[in-house]
């Protein structure tokens, strides 16, 4: 199946390039999510009008994704947790609660975009979590969990 991008996917393509991919991938994620239209003579006569826009607007999320890394890269997120007389976690830090932390903070972020690679924290302690604000732009920060 032959689509056209309206934004940038990552390990596909950028806006306005013209990919194929299987067709159940492309009818039940990218068309129904907006992220692309069917590549036919009709939407590609309409998007060569509008490709210049789709590229201003993909540059305005980069560098609104660049401003709040420039506030992420420093900032500390501190998690408090209940544990018990042993000083073992009673659960887990998972995205929900990052986000949450964040969204005390006055940090807007979808949870999606936070990568915990082996999953959700079980332990105590210090760590480095990945939040990846646009494709080209992922942010770092620290995590500290810590007991209540």
């Amino acid at each position: 199946m032959k689509i056209i991008l309206k934004e940038t996917v990552t390990g596909l393509g950028s806006p306005g390039d013209l990919v194929d991919v299987n067709s159940g991938y492309g009818r039940n994620f990218l068309l129904p999510k907006g992220k692309a239209i069917p590549a036919n003579d009709e939407n590609l006569k309409v998007y060569e009008a509008e490709k210049t826009k789709l590229l201003e607007a993909e540059k305005l999320k980069i560098s609104q994704a660049n401003e709040l890394l420039e506030k992420l890269n420093d900032f500390n997120l501190e998690v408090k947790v209940a544990v018990s007389e042993e000083g073992v976690m009673y659960g887990s830090v998972g995205t929900k609660e990052i986000s949450d932390g964040l969204e005390a903070n006055d940090f807007e972020v979808e949870r999606q975009s936070i990568r915990l690679p082996e999953g959700a924290i079980k332990e105590i302690g210090e760590s480095s979590i990945d939040i990846e604000l646009h494709p080209e732009v992922i942010a770092s920060i620290n995590l500290s969990i810590k007991a209540e």
